[in-house]
């Protein structure tokens, strides 16, 4: 389910050529930013990983919102003209008070428990999450809301955003840890399975090979495209043609990790968008 941006009084003059932000503590937007890419493919985007702070599970409520401000703060001031806050973390924890500064529209991410809830025939629901988000009383509440009668099983996956953002996402002990995960799942006989991490989205093919492709599988790239575009469209902001200064979209690419101390994450952005990228630093 999506947060919904309610329009500002206060006016700030964008036009259509303008491009997106995406943002998320590490490379889990990235699958938000393959879909949008997919979708939109005359918007331009700017992608920043807040690396140096990955993952944001472990910090506290105000760190976050300082982060998110300052991430946010980088991409206004790169003329961005809608802002995508590509981790449940960071939605939960800032999205709020981040509406209430900015006039742009700004699009958050939370598991997609309510639709799981309507598809799951045995009403048997697992979600997948962080260890922090699973503890968060936010989303435990998100849960209780819409979980109806079903049963909604929490399972969080330590250590998994951690491999991903290491590049092991192909690695024995990535495969270890992910079975491990998904027994309990198997254990729980759940039909429908939530992705509550952006970072997940990258191993679904893992889940389906482990469990069947009898398995539904519930993720935000799909809803979150749907609500950034009604809200360009609402906005007047939709993109049907790339600028008349270039010949087609653009993408940038930035992240928080000095690029001299951590070289491998170009490789792993390019290795995880299937397509070689340009990585930017940004202090």
């Amino acid at each position: 389910m999506l947060d919904i941006q309610k329009p500002s009084t206060n006016k700030i003059i964008l036009n259509t050529n303008q491009p997106i932000g995406i943002f998320d503590s590490g490379v889990g937007g990235l699958s938000l930013l393959s879909n949008i890419k997919k979708q939109l493919p005359n918007e331009s985007l700017i992608y920043i990983a807040d690396s140096l702070y990955a993952p944001y599970g472990d910090k506290s409520d105000n760190f976050i919102i300082e982060r998110v401000n300052y991430i946010t703060k980088q991409l206004v001031n790169k003329n961005c003209k809608a802002l995508v806050l590509a981790c449940n973390t960071a939605t939960v924890i800032a999205i709020n008070q981040l509406r209430e500064r900015y006039s742009i529209p700004i699009i958050g991410v939370e598991p997609a428990i309510k639709p799981a809830v309507i598809n799951s025939k045995n009403k048997r629901i697992a979600i997948l999450t962080t260890q922090a988000t699973a503890k968060n009383q936010r989303f435990l509440a998100l849960v209780d809301k819409y979980k109806a009668n079903a049963q909604v099983h929490i399972q969080p996956c330590q250590g998994l955003v951690e491999l991903i953002e290491n590049n092991q996402l192909h690695s024995p002990k990535f495969n270890l840890l992910l079975t491990g995960y998904l027994n309990e799942v198997l254990n729980k006989s759940a039909d429908t399975i939530v992705l509550g991490c952006t970072h997940y989205p990258f191993f679904t093919d893992k889940i389906k090979a482990l469990l069947g492709n009898e398995i539904t599988i519930m993720e935000t790239s799909q809803p979150v495209t749907d609500q950034l575009k009604r809200k360009l469209i609402e906005y007047q902001l939709l993109c049907n043609k790339p600028s008349s200064f270039t010949d087609k979209a653009q993408y940038q690419f930035f992240t928080t990790q000095p690029i001299q101390v951590n070289n491998e994450q170009s490789e792993l952005i390019s290795s995880l968008l299937n397509s070689p990228i340009t990585l930017h630093y940004l202090l």
